[in-house]
């Protein structure tokens, strides 16, 4: 007997599922080993630079790394298949739907709950990630406290923020008519962009203590940096990393007049002065080879491919009954499609996960390309060990874990690029 629409989508659904998770246990294995394999003994490259005992280090740090992906990965999958094949978004969706009447009101209760029941199972892996794993190699400064004045932070600017852009989309799902998801599609690009726009003045703030810097040798030279590319911000400026986590950074954020340079203060106790001016410079590159405005317009482009998919998607049914879910029969199902659909996404994206990794590596090669000609490359490429060094990251990765996880290039690519 031939199988139905549903059934074929639930045969696909299932098969994805089944090839996600065996990709990955398959890639975090060939990481695991890889790293393992070369934990005695410093790269030849890095003999000079890396002691074995930081090597080692980095070694231990990435495999319990790895294991904790692991059981993020087990959980996840679970999380998925009980929610869909095993009738629990159904369920849910009935729950709510007995107390409220209002459909509009039950959507949105329908997807926060949600996610506030997911994001409810994995805060214990949450907190042995900081509290345990990171704490172990010494990397976490975070107090219990403010681990939880962070979690609830950002419950509240989340809902702030996300619960009018929800309505407006469950709205437009409803009554939009067949090209409800350009409209939709539009209103997102507006929300991104003015997120984006108020986050270094109001968001960051909420998180981080922002304070001028006031390193009048550093604050000269990369002012005479930025003069040089022709770049300007609204300040420069040091956040308090160091009151959550040892790692550093530095970055250039905001839009149009928002715009400000940020040091991380790890960073300002770890690196130079032509250090902090080459790493800047590389932050710098990347605006001016217009890096983020390529990324945005992509993920923009992404974004109306997936709610068109989505406009069809939300109108068939074999979509929901595929999924292991029964839809409402006399009342919209748009909160129902919302969630399935986020959550079948990551299945199918993951697969393309070498292609935009690819490109961020690119990036990350042109604007070492940049730094070399407005800094001091020496400078760059001592930072970068330092950096790679004081943040524990491995100096021997898999390859194929590279092309499908690795957003920076690995450190011996790098350099040898910098040394070219």
């Amino acid at each position: 007997m031939p199988m139905n629409t549903t059934q074929i989508f639930t045969l696909a659904f299932s098969a994805a599922l089944l090839i996600n998770l065996i990709v990955k246990i398959w890639l975090n294995t060939r990481q695991n080993i890889s790293v393992f394999s070369h934990r005695d003994a410093v790269p030849v490259d890095f003999a000079q630079a890396v002691s074995l005992e930081a090597h080692q280090k980095a070694a231990d740090y990435t495999l319990a790394k790895s294991q904790m992906a692991f059981w993020e990965l087990v959980l996840d999958t679970l999380l998925l298949i009980s929610w869909t094949l095993l009738g629990g978004l159904t369920e849910l969706n009935k729950f709510i739907g007995f107390f409220i009447s209002d459909f509009i009101t039950q959507e949105i209760c329908l997807v926060v709950v949600f996610a506030l029941v997911n994001g409810f199972f994995h805060l214990p892996l949450s907190l042995v990630q900081t509290f345990h794993l990171e704490e172990k190699f010494g990397f976490n400064k975070m107090t219990f406290g403010l681990w939880v004045s962070d979690l609830f932070k950002g419950i509240a600017v989340g809902s702030l923020l996300g619960l009018p852009f929800l309505w407006l989309i469950l709205k437009l799902m409803n009554v939009g008519g067949a090209y409800w998801w350009a409209i939709a599609w539009f209103s997102l690009v507006t929300y991104q962009l003015f997120v984006m726009w108020i986050a270094p003045n109001v968001i960051m703030p909420l998180f981080n203590k922002f304070t001028p810097l006031e390193d009048d040798l550093l604050k000269e030279k990369v002012t005479e940096l930025m003069t040089r590319v022709g770049l300007s911000a609204k300040g420069f400026y040091v956040m308090d990393g160091s009151k959550r986590s040892a790692h550093s950074n530095a970055f250039f954020t905001g839009m149009g007049s928002n715009k400000r340079v940020v040091f991380f203060d790890t960073l300002l106790e770890q690196l130079s002065l032509d250090e902090m001016e080459a790493v800047l410079a590389h932050e710098l590159g990347h605006f001016k080879l217009r890096h983020i405005p390529k990324l945005m317009i992509s993920s923009f482009l992404v974004s109306l491919v997936g709610l068109a998919v989505l406009g069809f998607l939300s109108g068939q049914t074999w979509f929901y009954a595929g999924l292991g879910v029964m839809p409402n029969l006399t009342a919209p199902n748009d909160g129902l499609a919302l969630i399935l659909f986020l959550e079948i996404v990551p299945l199918i994206t993951f697969l393309f996960s070498p292609l935009t990794s690819a490109r961020s590596r690119k990036f990350e090669f042109q604007a070492d390309a940049f730094a070399k000609l407005h800094a001091n490359p020496l400078s760059l490429k001592s930072a970068l060990l330092k950096l790679y060094k004081d943040n524990s990251s491995t100096l021997t990765p898999d390859p194929l874990f590279v092309k499908f996880y690795h957003s920076h290039p690995p450190a011996a690519q790098r350099l040898a690029k910098l040394e070219a």
